[in-house]
């Protein structure tokens, strides 16, 4: 039984809280938040006890550390968890700061504890299956790659004035995703972005409406586009052409009830948020946690995949800024 350590208890800890205590093989021992009430209210739903961060990690009975506090202290927790020689996944991003992402990354090298970073939607079912259909070559040699991912609204400004901005914090989901779906990382990105949504995004300097396109080293191309909005629901999807055929992961639908009449063709809406839409991504990731933990194989992402995610944003943030495409070499 893996014993583990939470640090975090807010909205997304609570999702991995419940993971943890519903596995077979992992149990939620202790809890650390700097809102002591959130703390006390998440133990006492799983029987876990109240420590404070550096009690959990230092704690010789745990063995392992979930990381979903704020982002800017993921590279000290992970830098003292793996001194600590505890396993870990920690949420993403890695940092805010990519030359502190990479000091962390450095910092870590040599440690034998597995550390592995949650971008879940390697996790989702149909984008692993669809992953493994293009493995398996049934369309060919990959070609153009498009994701969608829109947000059914933008987040509050509070938010966004810490999040580090949309390449960061949205859209590196959508980065490490293209990674995993085309095996290797872009040769150049470039991106453009605006506040079409909502105008105070726009004046706490971010954008909520980007478009990325990233070219590879034999030419093919991944796009990525993103919104803080979309009327319908949460829009999550995958298309890829290859050389023989297309690839498609379409959205996960309320309910599977489609109405036909004289007035057209009616379905349901997506999902509309992503603790519904990616639940079981969120499962998945942390089986694939333990059992790496358990078999001793290799973590499915690894801390190298965060931060080459983390230079995706930099560069795509710096080509907004300059209108210039980057060399994703000249970041990383």
């Amino acid at each position: 039984m893996i014993r583990v350590g939470l640090l975090g208890t807010g909205r997304i800890g609570s999702l991995h809280a419940e993971n943890i205590a519903s596995h077979r093989e992992s149990t939620l021992d202790a809890v650390a938040d700097i809102d002591n009430e959130s703390a006390n209210n998440l133990a006492a739903q799983f029987g876990a006890i109240v420590k404070s961060a550096d009690e959990v990690i230092s704690d010789p009975n745990i063995d392992a550390i979930l990381i979903a506090t704020s982002t800017d202290t993921h590279s000290d927790f992970i830098e003292k968890a793996s001194s600590a020689g505890k396993a870990i996944l920690c949420e993403k991003p890695v940092d805010l700061n990519l030359t502190r992402a990479k000091k962390c990354m450095d910092k870590v090298s040599a440690a034998k504890n597995p550390i592995m970073v949650g971008f879940n939607r390697r996790f989702d079912p149909n984008f692993a299956q669809l992953k493994k259909s293009l493995d398996n070559g049934d369309i060919g040699n990959r070609e153009l790659l498009t994701i969608t991912s829109f947000d059914p609204a933008p987040p509050p400004i509070s938010y966004v004035k810490r999040s580090g901005g949309l390449y960061r914090d949205m859209m590196i989901h959508d980065f490490d995703l293209s990674n995993y779906i085309m095996g290797e990382l872009p040769i150049t990105i470039s991106a453009v972005g605006h506040s079409l949504v909502d105008p105070e995004i726009g004046a706490a300097g971010d954008v909520d409406t980007a478009v990325v396109t990233m070219v590879y080293a034999d030419g093919k191309i991944a796009v990525i586009k993103n919104s803080r909005r979309a009327a319908y629901g949460y829009d999550q999807r995958i298309e890829i052409l290859g050389s023989e055929g297309l690839l498609q992961a379409e959205n996960i639908l309320e309910n599977s009830v489609v109405k036909s009449n004289n007035d057209g063709i009616i379905s349901a809406k997506p999902k509309y948020f992503f603790l519904e839409r990616y639940l079981s991504a969120f499962k998945a990731e942390w089986n694939a946690f333990v059992k790496s933990i358990n078999d001793d194989e290799q973590i499915a992402v690894t801390l190298e995949d965060g931060v080459a995610a983390l230079a995706m944003a930099e560069a795509a943030t710096q080509s907004q800024s300059t209108g210039n495409s980057i060399q994703l070499k000249e970041v990383l």
